[in-house]
């Protein structure tokens, strides 16, 4: 069967099963998608399987079939838990019963036959499920020795090998997700009852989300309800990410961004001012000096006029490459990146990559303290009375940036809303600039860093800044608003402004006048060179004593 016949036969069920009700696959939403190609091009080892495929988007590619043995093995220990009466096959038909349902969670159109995409589930799930048994075992759940062949992935006694981590990684990849219902229902089959199957499946889900998470949540969990969540990279979401209060009308998210872009865009054009901005006033004030000497050289006599030219030659031969370069660079960088932008098709990130807000290192120098929480993002905030910035605690391991970008890249595909976590990468890019700023940050407390270095660290964090659009966060603004509004309060800071305004502004005019100075008194000395002004000024002293 052509893909074609096999496309024309799904659209026929779409359409026609169940006539005059809504069909099955309207009430799951889309939750697996593509990375978006912004951040895909980041990156791309952070979001494509380097050893083992779920699902179907990754499913075909021939470096990924030696895992094939281990979900088979997999699959056979699944096959022996079953009830005496049922086999492997039955997993299979109560898939496909979910055919339209699994569709329904994939964004991109999947070119499988019924029974061809119930198998993958099948043995995909079957896989997964082996990989969380072990994390079943660490919320005192015990369970059947996992197969020989999975040995070297998965170690019972809790020491993590370098395949087991680089499965791991893969597994929380977006575009290696399957629905959890395919989860639920294998258990369902096992079990022979759905609540069954959820009171097995939540405390695995939770080990190795413990397990995976950047955020080391001590305080109690929340409860999260499975039959509400999409996949495995969903539910780490909802364990780290708070849920925000329904205060904003998605007009006014609009307006405000659309704020927050003009803000930005006066930012940085202030931010690229120089301070020769005035740069032609002063071309033409030099233009002026140079045509005004040069009337005064018409009137000298030819010797003289040798010896005013050479001094004043060789001094714009000088200072003609630093001139041009202090008051002409500017506008020829503008002009070289307005020819960039007009030739560049390439889609370019947010106005603000940044967060505008001071490193690690300043703060601290300025009085504030970093403290670690025990909680999720929400318990981000900043303390003026105390001068307390509170951080909650998080391990940056081998994995941590793969899922780090994952659930930046699903928020950005799936939130309708403000994208929390990814306000929170771009706070802890904001703070975080160089080593010093992590060796802080890890002394207090608030980075556990299993990396081979603070560098590795700064890296990761500095590597997140890319994001799909500009967004605000409550209670995350907040506290980068009143971090900052301490920090400039400060005298030293507003000190250290002034001198950059009016001192350091100033250096290309003072340069100016000392450029003019300089040629007035090398001018003077030719001058006294050729009428020897020493032996007129002896005449003079002697006739006026006479």
């Amino acid at each position: 069967m052509s893909e074609e016949q096999q496309w024309v036969i799904n659209i026929r069920r779409s359409l026609h099963e169940e006539e005059g009700n809504i069909g099955p696959e309207l009430e799951i939403p889309v939750s697996i998608f593509n990375v978006p190609k912004l951040l895909m091009s980041s990156d791309p080892n952070s979001y494509i399987p380097h050893i083992v495929s779920t699902g179907p988007y990754h499913h075909w590619r021939p470096e990924l079939y030696e895992m094939e043995r281990c979900k088979v093995s997999a699959a056979k220990m699944i096959q022996k838990r079953l009830p005496q009466s049922f086999r492997f096959r039955h997993i299979v038909d109560q898939l496909m019963k979910l055919d339209l349902k699994i569709r329904a969670s994939y964004h991109t159109y999947l070119h499988f036959s019924d029974e061809t995409l119930a198998w993958m589930m099948a043995v995909d799930g079957s896989f997964l499920l082996e990989i969380l048994q072990v994390y079943g075992n660490k919320e005192g759940k015990m369970f059947e020795r996992i197969p020989s062949r999975m040995s070297h992935l998965v170690d019972n006694a809790g020491r993590r090998t370098s395949a087991h981590n680089s499965v791991l990684g893969d597994l929380v990849m977006l575009e290696n997700q399957i629905p959890l219902l395919v989860l639920r229902k294998i258990l369902e089959v096992q079990f022979s009852s759905t609540q069954l199957a959820d009171q097995m499946l939540r405390p695995r889900l939770v080990g190795l989300c413990k397990e995976l998470s950047p955020l080391k949540i001590i305080e109690e969990m929340r409860t999260i309800d499975i039959s509400e969540t999409a996949h495995l990279l969903d539910y780490l979401y909802h364990m780290i990410v708070p849920k925000l209060a329904a205060e904003a009308v998605p007009s006014e998210m609009i307006d405000e961004v659309m704020v927050l872009e003009e803000e930005t865009e006066s930012a940085v054009k202030d931010k690229e001012e120089t301070p020769y901005a005035n740069s032609s006033y002063v071309i033409q004030l030099l233009d002026a000096t140079w045509k005004l000497l040069l009337n005064l050289n018409k009137g000298l006599s030819r010797p003289v006029r040798v010896a005013f030219n050479f001094p004043w030659t060789i001094l714009c031969s000088i200072l003609k490459g630093p001139v041009l370069h202090m008051f002409g660079s500017s506008q020829d960088e503008e002009s070289k990146l307005e020819n960039m932008s007009r030739d560049s098709d390439i889609e370019k990130p947010p106005l603000m990559e940044e967060i505008a807000v001071p490193s690690v290192s300043k703060l601290s120098k300025s009085g504030v303290r970093f403290l670690p929480t025990n909680g999720d993002i929400s318990t981000v905030s900043f303390d003026a009375k105390t001068v307390a910035f509170y951080l909650p605690v998080v391990t940056l391991d081998v994995n941590t940036e793969v899922v780090l970008r994952n659930l930046v890249a699903y928020e950005a595909a799936s939130a309708s809303g403000p994208l929390v976590f990814t306000r929170y990468t771009e706070l802890m890019n904001g703070i975080i600039d160089k080593e010093e700023d992590v060796k802080l940050l890890r002394e207090k407390g608030i980075i556990l860093n299993h990396l081979k270095s603070d560098e590795e660290a700064v890296n990761l964090w500095n590597g997140m800044s890319k994001s799909i659009r500009l967004t605000k966060v409550p209670f995350l603004d907040k506290a980068i608003e009143d971090v900052n509004k301490y920090y400039n309060d400060r005298w030293n800071v507003k000190a250290k402004r002034m001198m950059k305004q009016y001192v350091y502004a100033s250096w290309p005019i003072l340069t100016l006048v000392s450029a003019i100075c300089l040629m007035i008194l090398m001018g003077l000395q030719s001058f006294c060179s050729v009428y020897t002004c020493g032996k007129v000024l002896e005449i003079e002293n002697i006739t006026e004593n006479q």
